[in-house]
């Protein structure tokens, strides 16, 4: 077996990390044209987005459990076979349908590798700086892939078909597979850790169901009944996976991590950084090329500034956390993010006031997730690595699917909104965006540039409204963080 560089290891799953955090963004560029290609609904195309986060957060748990039960390494090679798979699947989907079915899959096999990713790390490294770098270095690829997705997604729409976003997978696959099998050791699982399939099937049930609730609110006209059986569906789902977990004498996930207080503000600080991240994200990029009339590469580039301030962020991040400590770094990064988001949202439409933006975002939830990722894996047991990290796992795929989600209703919502105030336009211009611009396209020149103009200030308005609202929560959650952390020092000192 040749010799083994902890950092070499890093780089491995860090490459199939990449594939996993890029597949949550990389659509925001190709929405559009394969929205077109596809016929999508705008329901068909919120779940074309959303299906990935949303099975990915559902099976991390068990995926976790499996990892600390039979070993990380066997679980992440498992996991780039299925990602591979699916990706060829994704990239020929002929249909909406086939679309969202391929991204359900290309969640599993990103559920059955992201707890082994930090698990791995977690026991590569033993000296406690060196994990600290690495991690920060992880939570790098992390933030700055999510973030760099659009870029990809639109240099590859440049000259290729929508379907090159998810073949281009493939070759990753199979070299960090290759390498997988000649320098990742084996490792040891333990064999008395629990799989709960019953659990599981709960979680994604419950996070399905209270998604699809938040969505249909937002719906230009909700149907009560879908909103009402999705809602008791969901809730009904979560109340008996948590029941489940509290009956259980070895449950999947050992809820008394939470009463950790540094271990808590981790999971609040991943999944509101991940939440504004994915949400605000998706906002800029459809009002870039909606709007504005940038190309796909063009709006890909000029959000460039996000993942570039994180990958410095990430690992500066770590070698900070020593002196600083996660629970106070976290704290002051949420709030820097939530600046440079309200910063956006004071400066649409000077474009120097928006790259100056997207460049403090950016390296504030680089940082963030780096501390947030930091603070959850290093209060946890070794040997419930794989529990601490599908954790941390759920709480960045659920912020993200929450982002997505709500962020993305409340866009949609204040669109529709300010759109029917206008009148007469009809249900498809008054859903989206997109059904606008198809409606313009049939219009004499007059009517058309009326309903463009309507349309275009109505997405500015709702664009608006998604940027306000990230920046105030992340706030909100740096003052809590930092509250939470104070508290746990407080009872430190006095124990």
């Amino acid at each position: 077996m040749p010799a083994r560089s902890p950092w070499l290891v890093l780089a491995i799953v860090s490459s199939a990390l990449f594939l996993i955090v890029i597949d949550m963004t990389v659509l925001y560029t190709a929405l559009p044209t394969l929205t077109r290609d596809l016929g999508a609904s705008a329901t068909e195309k919120l779940w074309i987005v959303n299906a990935y986060s949303l099975v990915v957060a559902g099976l991390l748990p068990g995926a976790g459990a499996l990892g600390d039960r039979y070993g990380h390494r066997r679980m992440f090679m498992i996991g780039l076979v299925i990602f591979g798979l699916a990706s060829l699947a994704a990239g020929f989907a002929p249909s909406s349908a086939t679309l969202i079915a391929a991204r359900a899959g290309l969640a599993v096999g990103a559920a059955a590798m992201m707890p082994a990713t930090l698990s791995i790390i977690r026991h590569t490294f033993e000296d406690p700086d060196q994990r600290a770098l690495a991690i920060g270095i992880w939570a790098a690829v992390a933030s700055g892939g999510a973030a760099l997705g659009p870029v990809i997604g639109g240099a590859l729409l440049e000259h290729f078909h929508w379907g090159a976003v998810f073949l281009v997978n493939l070759p990753v696959v199979l070299a960090a597979l290759a390498l997988t099998v000649a320098f990742v050791p084996r490792g040891q699982g333990h064999g008395h850790h629990p799989f709960d399939p019953v659990g599981s099937v709960q979680a994604l049930v419950g996070l399905v169901g209270v998604t699809l609730a938040i969505k249909e609110i937002a719906r230009p006209e909700p149907s009560v009944q879908v909103l009402t059986l999705a809602a008791l569906v969901g809730l009904a789902a979560l109340v008996l996976f948590f029941r489940r977990l509290r009956r259980s004498a070895d449950p999947m996930i050992d809820l008394t991590l939470f009463r950790d207080p540094r271990f808590a503000g981790g999971v609040i600080g991943a999944v509101v950084s991940a939440a504004a991240l994915l949400g605000v994200q998706l906002a800029i990029t459809q009002r870039l090329q909606l709007v504005q009339g940038l190309s796909p590469l063009q709006a890909g580039l000029f959000v460039l500034p996000i993942p570039l301030a994180s990958f410095v962020a990430g690992p500066v991040a770590g070698l900070m956390l020593g002196r600083v400590g996660a629970g106070r770094l976290l704290a002051a990064t949420l709030a820097i993010s939530g600046a440079g988001i309200l910063v956006y949202w004071a400066g649409v439409g000077q474009p120097a006031v928006e790259l100056a933006s997207f460049a403090v975002m950016g390296a504030g939830i680089g940082a963030a997730m780096t501390a947030a990722s930091s603070a959850i894996m290093l209060n946890a047991p070794a040997d419930r690595a794989g529990m601490a990290a599908s954790i941390e796992e759920v709480s960045y795929e659920l912020g993200g699917a929450l982002g997505i989600a709500m962020l993305g209703s409340l866009m949609a919502g204040i669109y529709s909104a300010s759109f029917a105030a206008a009148g007469g336009w009809g249900p498809e211009a008054t859903d989206s965006l997109d059904g606008a611009l198809a409606l313009a396209a049939t219009l004499p020149a007059p009517q058309a540039d009326r309903l463009l103009a309507l349309a275009d200030a109505a997405f500015d308005r709702a664009t608006g409204a998604v940027a306000l609202a990230a920046g105030l929560i992340l706030l909100a959650a740096g003052f809590w963080v930092a509250r939470i952390d104070r508290a746990g020092k407080a009872v430190q000192q006095g124990a």
